[in-house]
């Protein structure tokens, strides 16, 4: 058994207690202390507790947070306590005001199923005083004095009640219970076991919480000074104010109104502009230098001040230093160029004419960015440029009421401003990948910027006054049209800009990339030259595009190794030649499509044209006996299919020209195939290489091995016209293609394309299905001959 006493009073015998963890409080020695009990076990522990003596052993858990803590999860110092006051809630849970008496430690945890019950051995602190121990606790007592002095939340009838405590002990104890710190600082003053090494530890805990209490109050002091100052000096400002108003004086206007008065008048502001400037800088003048308004409005004024409202670029009307600038800088693009020298002219005869807006449409990498910089160089204006690819707020474009926190005007402001000129070149990039979202859609607020009869009052929502922008030259860029909305693409000018042809290439790699090449890479003409197979070659087998990026990549690429060895002095210079491509770029990434090496049966060859240029295509067509299906492989598109069925119809209303039998589809099936499974295939321009395949699988008849054709074939057999002619006609030259079917209506298209790209081609322009097959097969249709091939092979029973 174990006496529990109390200054000198003994309370009880007991050799085991029950236990409570608590969460968020450690109890010391003569410390009152209301708890709120609502753990089931934590009150089945109260209530045995009550029942016996009133005695209860409390500890604090390790982890506040555990709900279900074992004997390993709680400390092993605690404070034995006496229930003084206990009160059961309507909730379930149990208010219990306890009163701690000693220290002890757990020794032991009892086997128990409703609670915890522990062993324990009372913590006896060492009562012999020296000079040492005095003097920490003089330490002490002034410390603790002084905590409270700069904490007004502990009464100060506590340091009353402390100053009659003689008891070190007692004393360490009662400044604990009052001492704001963290459960784990109060745990070991709990667990300190000398009277001097709680006496230190308490000292070192006070002094730290004096010095963050002292930072705290000093913080305090400076802000409450400065706002004293300023509620100073605006109440001075005012009273001076009020004086000089009794005065009948007009009021002194600070430095920085003088300033922006000054720079208001300086900028040649259109009446209306100069008229909401000044009643905002009045607004400005009577309002509180540190007011957050004063904030917005000095910076609206600021933009008002630094745009160019009536500032703009003399332009250069040179018709010959036009034209030779863009010759320059772009090889071909010969449409473009004719555009923009007419717009000059006109801009000369009539000195001012309304901004154009021109969109470029092309591929990735043709230059239509780069052409949007050489007409700014020609006209000698500004250039600038804004990107528009995922754009999804409309306040990109109108910007933001001044009402938002942090409002700018919208990007065509800012853009306009950076110009520094009302009459910029202004470069929207990307037209065609605008969003739309709940935000609102940047493409209608668009046509307001691009529409010539609207754009000279173009009115941001930040600025809420009207901005001119019918001076500028808007160039737009896409990559395609159809995603553009019909309302803006109705505001521009569209010319596509078709991709090089290789020729174009050839000169554009000799003539600007590999200059560029060498001077970004330290190399001169001497260290590496390219001969026009090496050229050709990497444009063919290294590069699948239409534009030139990715040639001016490999440029780099060999560049970079021949500078390599000029650098460790293993070369002073380089050819590449076309043997030598492996050696630098590695195996060729792309092998171009070769022709057949004989005539086949039921095999033709058409030309197709896609976003990297021409391509070849060697359609197959076998005939097997079935039921009369036309079966399409290849991953076709419903207009290359719809193309196939107007070929076996066009073939069957023929049937009898051609020595074939009215129902010679019933017996058999026709397939129809296009190699490149993988790569989707779609467009009415195969229509008459279908049907030359077709026939010729049906009639046995080979067809010519270097004859290429595209052309739309409809059901009576007349051939339509196609797109793409100059890409088709590169790609037939660079496969080896002798003779091109293309169609009569394409007959004025040759005429606008280089002879360099017809070179080596016998172009046959038809009409109908017939010229064709005369052309394409190798022998001519003869009804006797067909029927023979019929009876002997299909039909045959």
């Amino acid at each position: 058994m174990v006496r529990i006493i109390k200054d000198g009073e003994v309370l009880g015998f007991s050799s085991e207690l029950p236990l409570v963890p608590l969460r968020d409080v450690v109890v010391f020695p003569y410390m009152t202390v209301s708890l709120l009990i609502g753990r089931k076990q934590s009150i089945d522990a109260i209530e045995s507790a009550h029942n016996r003596d009133r005695m209860i052993f409390l500890s604090a858990q390790k982890d506040p947070i555990l709900s279900s803590p074992t004997s390993k999860d709680i400390h092993q110092i605690g404070t034995i306590s006496k229930i003084t006051h206990m009160l059961k809630l309507p909730d379930g849970t149990v208010k219990v005001l306890v009163e701690g008496i000693v220290r002890a430690k757990i020794e032991k945890f009892l086997h128990n199923r409703k609670h915890f019950s522990v062993k324990f051995s009372i913590i006896k602190g060492e009562e012999e005083e020296t000079m040492h121990t005095e003097a920490l606790l003089r330490n002490v007592r002034s410390q603790f004095e002084e905590y409270v002095r700069l904490n007004k939340k502990i009464p100060n009838e506590v340091l009353l009640s402390i100053s009659h405590i003689q008891s070190p002990e007692k004393l360490i104890d009662a400044i604990s219970s009052h001492f704001s710190v963290g459960l784990e600082t109060k745990q070991k003053l709990l667990e300190c076991a000398s009277i001097e090494s709680r006496l230190r530890f308490l000292s070192i805990a006070l002094a730290s919480e004096i010095d963050i209490l002292k930072l705290g109050k000093k913080l305090e002091e400076d802000v409450k000074s400065q706002v004293m100052k300023s509620q100073k000096q605006f109440y001075l400002a005012e009273q001076m104010r009020a004086i000089k108003r009794e005065l009948g004086q007009e009021e002194n206007e600070t430095e920085e109104i003088l300033e922006l008065r000054k720079a208001i008048e300086s900028t040649k502001l259109p009446e209306e502009v100069e008229k909401k400037a000044n009643k905002e800088l009045e607004r400005l003048k009577k309002m509180p230098p540190m007011s957050p308004e004063a904030t917005v409005i000095r910076n609206y004024l600021d933009w008002f001040i630094s745009l160019p409202w009536e500032k703009r670029t003399k332009d250069n009307l040179s018709i010959k230093h036009a034209e030779r600038i863009l010759n320059e800088d772009h090889y071909g693009l010969e449409k473009p160029k004719e555009r923009i020298i007419e717009f000059l002219s006109v801009l000369k005869l009539i000195k001012k004419m309304k901004g154009p807006i021109i969109c470029f449409v092309g591929a990735p990498g043709v230059g239509k960015t780069s052409l949007g910089k050489s007409i700014a160089r020609a006209l000698g204006r500004k250039f600038v440029r804004m990107s528009l690819g995922g754009v999804r707020d409309e306040a990109e474009i109108r910007g933001h009421r001044r009402t938002y926190i942090g409002a700018l005007p919208g990007r065509i402001i800012q853009n306009v401003k950076k110009a520094e000129t009302k009459n910029p070149v202004f470069l929207l990039d990307e037209v065609d990948k605008i969003g739309l979202d709940y935000r609102g859609d940047p493409a209608a607020a668009l046509i307001e910027v691009l529409d010539p009869e609207v754009n000279y009052s173009f009115n941001d929502h930040y600025l809420e006054v009207d901005f001119d922008l019918s001076e500028i030259f808007f160039i737009c860029t896409a990559n395609v049209l159809h995603t553009i909305p019909p309302a803006l693409k109705d505001r521009m000018e569209v010319i596509r800009l078709p991709g090089y042809l290789e020729h174009e290439k050839l000169q554009i790699a000799k003539g600007f990339l590999i200059p560029k090449q060498l001077k970004s890479h330290g190399l001169r003409e001497r260290n590496l030259k390219f001969t026009n197979e090496a050229i050709v070659s990497i444009i063919r087998n290294y590069t699948k595009e239409v534009g030139v990026r990715n040639l001016e990549r490999e440029i780099a690429a060999i560049s970079r190794k021949v500078a390599r060895l000029v650098a460790t002095k293993k070369k002073k210079g380089v050819t590449i030649k076309k043997s030598s491509l492996e050696k630098y770029l590695g195996a060729p990434k792309f092998l171009g499509k070769e022709l057949d090496e004989e005539n086949e049966i039921g095999v033709a060859t058409g030309l197709s044209w896609t976003e990297l240029g021409g391509e070849l295509i060697q359609l197959e067509v076998e005939i097997v006996k079935g039921k009369g299906k036309l079966i399409l492989t290849g991953q076709l598109g419903d207009i290359m299919k719809e193309s196939a069925q107007a070929a076996l119809t066009y073939a069957r209303s023929r049937a009898t020209s051609f020595g074939l039998p009215d129902d010679f589809s019933r017996k058999i099936d026709i397939h129809v195939h296009v190699p490149e499974g993988a790569i989707p295939k779609d467009g009415p321009s195969a229509g008459i290489t279908i049907a030359t395949a077709m026939l010729s699988a049906l009639t046995k008849i080979p067809t010519f091995r270097n004859v290429a054709m595209s052309g739309e074939i409809t059901l009576r057999g007349r051939v339509l016209p196609i797109g793409g002619l100059a890409e088709k006609l590169v790609a037939a030259q660079r496969a080896g293609v002798k003779t091109v079917i293309i169609p009569i209506k394409n007959e004025k298209d040759l005429k606008e394309i280089p002879t360099y790209a017809k070179k080596g081609l016998d172009i046959k322009l038809v009409k109908s299905m017939d010229e064709v097959l005369e052309i394409t097969l190798t022998k001519k249709l003869r009804p006797q001959q067909v029927m023979e091939y019929k009876q002997e092979r299909v039909f045959a029973h």
